[in-house]
Formats: structure tokens, C-alpha cells, sequence
């Protein structure tokens, strides 16, 4: 039978070859790090005067073993088991020989530029969850939304997430990683440009969700991408220290919210049609991440074992030696040498699209036939996740991340609105009523504020330069009346008689008349643009629960980082999700404004370590060649989820809180449960 396998040997321009890699060794996986000699001349200066034997390890007295023999061991017991037990495969052949390239290449200096870098786009990520929350109050004044259009707005960007982060993490397996996060980190770019312009609702509509299908593809190719530069043992705690990026999102979009939504001044308008708030001013700051992710980029390769899984040998082999250059160069060891010389690469399929290209046809039908022929590959790729081999870790995963998206972003909608809801009761409960009140010949010149006139009789009165706010006028007469420039806001006339009255640049419409009569009634150059319609206090409470939830994540990332590798993925999984459940039933005890924020604060903190795990182990339980279209599916589904528990959750405000905590803890007991019966990750290569 023919060797799956085809070898490439690399060598130096002057002839002498490097180390044979898969050759030669006792536990019949060799892999050769000795290098090649120096000639004299060519020592440095730094080691001038010093014998090979005067290099002493600094730890060696401490009882501290050498990097070097600590490689040896790990290459020594992965030796071991491949000669102990089954028989092993090219697929783990193959990753065990890309390890071993790893921990040679070391971890340093362009790991952590990656990890900037990819940190921006997971950081565009957690903005885009954030900006129409935040903005919502403003735009919908704008824009002159409903109810239902607030609603559809709140769900269109993860609406667009879902079905995004399904697409591109499917094509990453397929065209590539860095490609693809090129791409969506463009298609955010160019949508938040285009929605912070947009004056109808339609079109805002449509690009935040152009924006949600675009960026909703990066955190599935994020952790692909950056997981495929790691090392086994670095692998869980860098990894966790990327979340932390999703965190920085929420404070940076909560933080220039703050700054900048409040600024009425910042902006400008074009007559009546064409109006640019500061909201739309936020719009475009939020777009930053994106933008520095996307120019950094451009200057990162390609992730070299999606190379190798695509037969792609040179080029993989140059970004290998690259990483290894870039890391001891920084570390201040130029002279080491890339050593490896070949590395095997499996025989994939001949590239269907290299015979497309080559057909005969028009341009736009090899195209049609090519974008046909992937999306076949990539639906064969998602149902290969239903395989024998991973059936079971794909359905436990899927409930993982449901339940744990369901509860959380369920619970991340309920807790501002219950504070809503309580400042609403409060502000109600302060009402100031009126019964039959009689006045003649007066002139309001001041502001009426949460109050209920009932049958009051308004005889040649003058309402001039005033600001109506929460004011309700039920079964009242309004007689030789003047309003004049009126702003109002949740103001309505009630089975009142008007008559004789005229309305003068005002912003009162036949829709704030309900069931009223009019008699002589004259309305003058109402106001236009329900933009005029708002109150101008801010409710900075909206971006302080914002920036504290994202906050309060800040303990829980960098205990989940650094225990990761040390107590492993399931027991970090389980344990946070089942005490998360538990932060749940603290609501039953207290419910004032301030509780509410604290359990919020407690919930994230806590909930976040189950994240970061979930995020590390759907990486390390698929192979190469699915592993971003795992994520992508398992990402779509927790997108669902929060559609569904955003909804749900926010249909019970005001009318109780048992079942959303009871809902919430039911998930997350079922998540943690389930996921102590996934298999430990944190010793086992990337496949």
C-alpha cells in the first residue's frame, strides 16, 4: 500500500542539510534537535573565552530540571504510549510531530503578538454585543421606533452572529483561518461605517446585521487560529488569557458610551433629513478594534497545521521556522537553528477548485460552480461532526454551550431591565395627583413632571416654553387654551374636551389625544422628527451596569488562566456552572436596585471561568480539519440561545422573578452536570 504520506527535505543554501525530523530513535519517532556544528570563527563575542563545560544551568543546584530535559521527558512518555498502546494513527502522528515543533519553536515573542492582535478581534466581538444595548435609548428617539422595532433591533445582530459564526467557521476549515478573520473583520469595518450614516430604520437595520454575520465568524476562528501556535502545556492558560479580551470589549464599549452618547454637540445635521448624533459618533469609535485587528492582520501568516492539513508542506515548514526565528531571536539566542527538515503530510483530495478554474466557462459560472463546491465540502464537514467518533462530544457540547449562553445572556437582559422596572416603580410611586382642579387666566412657565391631573377644568390658560414629562391629563376641559413650544415626554390627554385651543410648535400628536373631543382646535407648525422627543438626562445607570458586569469578570478570568492547566477543563466547567446556579437563588433574599447589580457583579464573575473552559475544550476535543467548524456550530448555537433566553427572560419583568431564577439555575445544574462527563483535554495534542 502506498505511504499516505509524502516527505519534503529542506536544505541550506551552502548544501549542508538540517536535522532529519520523523527519522532515526529508539521509540521509532525520531525527531533530531542537535545542531549543527559552528565553525570556529564563528563564535560570538558574548561567548568568547568560555568552554562548552563553563556553561552551567543556573538551576542545576536547586534541583530545578533543564527546559531542555523536561521536552525530553514529555517526548519520552508520549513515545511511550504510542509504543504501549493502540496503534496510532497518521492524524496523531502527525500532531505529535507538530508538538514537537512547538516546544522547539518555544513560546514568546510572535505568540504574544498574535495574542494582541487576535485580542483585538475577540475584543470587536464583545463591543458589537454591547452597541445597540447602549445606544438603544438614543436611537430609538431617532429613528422613531416601536416596541416591536426596538425588540427586532435587540435580536437582529445575534440573529446575524449565529448564522455568521456557522458560515466562516466552516469556510476557515476550508479557505483558512487568517482569510477568513480578514474578511469578517472587514465586513464589521465597512457596516458600522454604513449604520452610523443610515437615517431609516431599514437600513440600520440591515447593516447591524450585516455587521452580526461578519463579525460573529471571528471568535470561532480567534481561538482555531491562535490554539494552533500553542503548545500542549501553554495551550489552557493562554488561551484563557484571550477571554480576557471579550472582557476589555465590554469596559471600552461601556466606558465611550459613557463618554461620548451624552455629548449632544457631537455631531451635526443637514437640514431635517439627514441627522448625526453622538450616538452615531459611539457607532464609529466601536468600529476601532476591528479596524487595528484587521491592519495587524495583515502582517500575521496563516496558521501553519491548517497548512500542513492541506498538503501545503512549504509553506508551513517558512512560517515554522519564522515562529522559531522571531522567539529566540527576542530571547536573545540568534544563534539557534531551525532544525527540521521534513515533516509529513498526509495526501488530501486533489483541490476541486484547481480543475474549476481550469474549465472552460465564463468567469461568473467557475465561480458559481466553486462557491456550489464549497459549500457542499463545508455542510459534508458539519455533518462528519455527527460522525460515530464525535456524535457524543458534539451533542454534549451543544447542550453545554446552550445552557450556559441561555442562563447568561437570559440573565444579562434581565438584570438592567429589573432595574428599569424597579426605577419605574419607584419614580410611580411619587406621583403627584390632582382632583378637580380649576384654573383660569394662568401662565405656565414651568416644567410639570410625573403628575395626574384628573377632571380639571383649564380655562384660557397659557402653556409657553415648558416641558411635559410622565404627565397625564384624564377627563379634563381645556378652554381658549394656548400651548406653545412643548416638548413632552410619556404624556398623554385622556377622555379630556378641548376647545377653542390652539397647539403651536409643539410635539403633541393625534396619537397622545386618546379618546378626546375637539371643538375649534387649531395645531401650527408641530415640531417634526421624534428625535426632539427625549430627555436629555441620560441614564448613566444603563452604562454603569454595563461597565460593572464587564468588570466584575476580572477575578474569575485570571483564576480560570491560572488554573486551567494545573485542575483541568471539566472540574472548571462543572464547578462554575454549578455555583453560578447557586448565585442564582441569591435574588430570592434581596431585591433592592443595589442586590440586583452585586448578584450581577457575583453571576459574571463566577460564570465567566465556564466560559473560558468551554471555549479551551471545544478547541482540543476536534481534530484540524473541523476544529473551527465545531466552534462555529457550537457558537451558533449558543447565539440561538441567547435569542431565545434575552426573550424569554424579558417577557417576565414585572410579573415575577421566580421563573427566570429557576430557569436559569435548572440550566446551569443540567450544563454542569453534563460536562463532568466530557473527557479531561489538557494532556492531549491538537489533533
Amino acid at each position: 500500500m502506498a505511504d499516505p504520506y509524502h516527505n519534503n527535505i529542506y536544505h541550506q543554501g551552502d548544501g549542508d542539510s538540517y536535522g532529519t525530523y520523523g527519522q532515526g530513535g529508539q521509540d521509532g519517532y525520531g525527531y533530531q534537535t542537535d545542531y549543527p556544528p559552528q565553525e570556529e570563527d564563528a563564535a560570538s563575542d558574548a561567548t568568547e573565552g568560555h568552554d562548552e563545560e563553563d556553561q552551567i544551568y543556573e538551576g542545576e543546584y536547586q534541583g530545578i530540571p533543564h527546559p531542555d530535559e523536561v521536552k525530553a521527558a514529555r517526548r519520552a512518555a508520549r513515545a511511550k504510549a504510542r509504543t504501549v498502546g493502540d496503534t496510532v494513527s497518521d492524524q496523531e502522528e502527525l500532531a505529535e510531530q507538530y508538538e514537537d515543533i512547538m516546544e522547539d519553536c518555544g513560546h514568546g515573542k510572535f505568540q504574544w503578538t498574535l495574542f494582541v492582535v487576535l485580542g483585538l478581534a475577540l475584543m470587536a466581538d464583545s463591543v458589537e454585543c454591547f452597541v445597540v444595548a447602549l445606544v438603544l435609548p438614543s436611537a430609538e428617539k431617532d429613528m422613531c421606533l416601536s416596541h416591536a422595532e426596538k425588540g427586532m433591533l435587540g435580536l437582529i445582530v445575534f440573529l446575524g452572529m449565529m448564522f455568521g459564526a456557522f458560515i466562516w467557521g466552516g469556510l476557515a476549515d476550508k479557505v483558512g483561518r487568517r482569510k477568513c478573520l480578514i474578511i469578517v473583520l472587514a465586513m464589521n469595518c465597512i457596516s458600522a461605517f454604513f449604520s452610523s450614516f443610515a437615517q431609516g430604520y431599514g437600513f440600520f437595520l440591515f447593516f447591524r446585521l450585516f455587521s452580526g454575520i461578519g463579525i460573529g465568524g471571528s471568535v470561532p476562528i480567534v481561538y482555531a487560529y491562535f490554539s494552533e501556535f500553542l503548545q500542549m502545556d501553554k495551550r489552557g492558560e493562554h488561551l484563557s488569557w484571550l477571554c480576557m479580551f471579550w472582557m476589555m470589549g465590554g469596559i471600552y464599549a461601556s466606558f465611550t458610551a459613557w463618554g461620548i452618547i451624552p455629548r449632544y454637540g457631537w455631531g451635526f445635521s443637514m437640514g431635517t433629513e439627514f441627522q448625526f448624533h453622538s450616538w452615531r459618533v459611539f457607532i464609529l469609535v466601536c468600529a476601532l478594534p476591528s479596524i487595528a485587528a484587521f491592519v495587524g492582520l495583515i502582517f500575521m501568516p496563516e496558521s501553519p497545521r491548517f497548512l500542513l492539513e492541506n498538503a501545503k508542506h512549504d509553506e508551513a515548514w517558512m512560517i515554522l521556522k519564522q515562529v522559531h526565528d522571531t522567539n529566540w531571536r527576542a530571547k536573545g539566542e540568534p544563534e539557534r537553528v531551525f532544525t527540521v527538515t521534513q515533516i509529513k503530510v498526509p495526501k488530501t483530495q486533489e483541490d476541486e477548485f484547481i480543475e474549476i478554474q481550469s474549465a472552460t466557462g465564463t468567469a461568473f459560472q467557475r465561480w458559481v460552480v466553486r462557491t456550489l463546491t464549497l459549500t457542499k465540502l463545508v455542510m459534508k464537514n458539519v455533518l462528519s461532526l455527527f460522525g460515530r467518533d464525535l456524535r457524543l462530544a458534539t451533542l454534549l457540547m451543544a447542550i453545554i454551550w446552550f445552557t450556559m449562553a441561555f442562563s447568561f445572556y437570559g440573565l444579562s437582559v434581565w438584570f438592567p431591565d429589573m432595574i428599569k422596572h424597579l426605577q419605574h416603580e419607584e419614580y410611580e410611586s411619587k406621583v403627584k395627583v390632582f382632583h378637580r382642579e380649576k384654573v383660569e387666566q394662568f401662565h405656565f412657565n414651568f416644567s410639570l413632571e410625573n403628575q395626574v391631573h384628573k377632571e380639571g377644568e383649564y380655562i384660557n390658560d397659557k402653556f409657553i416654553d415648558i416641558e411635559m414629562k410622565s404627565v397625564k391629563f384624564e377627563d379634563s376641559l381645556f378652554l381658549d387654551c394656548f400651548f406653545e413650544n412643548i416638548r413632552s415626554t410619556e404624556t398623554t390627554f385622556e377622555n379630556c374636551t378641548i376647545r377653542r385651543t390652539v397647539f403651536y410648535d409643539t410635539d403633541l400628536y393625534e396619537e397622545k389625544f386618546i379618546d378626546c373631543t375637539f371643538e375649534n382646535v387649531t395645531f401650527l407648525q408641530n415640531k417634526k422628527g421624534c428625535h426632539l422627543d427625549y430627555d436629555e438626562e441620560n441614564d448613566v445607570l444603563v452604562y454603569l451596569v454595563s461597565f460593572l458586569g464587564s468588570l466584575a469578570v476580572l477575578p474569575g478570568n485570571i483564576i480560570s488562566a491560572l488554573f486551567m492547566d494545573k485542575i483541568g477543563r471539566i472540574k472548571i466547567i462543572g464547578g462554575s456552572m454549578l455555583i453560578s446556579a447557586g448565585c442564582t437563588f441569591f435574588l430570592f433574599l434581596s431585591f433592592s436596585q443595589a442586590a440586583i447589580i452585586a448578584w450581577q457583579c457575583l453571576f459574571c464573575g463566577v460564570s465567566v471561568a465556564a466560559w473560558n473552559g468551554i471555549q479551551v475544550i471545544t478547541v482540543e476535543l476536534y481534530p484540524t480539519s473541523k476544529r473551527a467548524t465545531a466552534f462555529g456550530v457550537l457558537n451558533a448555537i449558543c447565539k440561538l440561545a441567547a435569542i431565545l433566553g434575552s426573550s424569554i427572560f424579558a417577557s417576565f419583568v414585572g410579573i415575577t422573578k421566580v421563573i427566570p431564577i429557576l430557569l436559569s439555575f435548572g440550566a446551569l445544574v443540567g450544563g454542569g452536570v453534563l460536562a463532568l462527563k466530557l473527557p479531561e483535554t489538557r494532556e492531549k495534542v491538537l489533533l
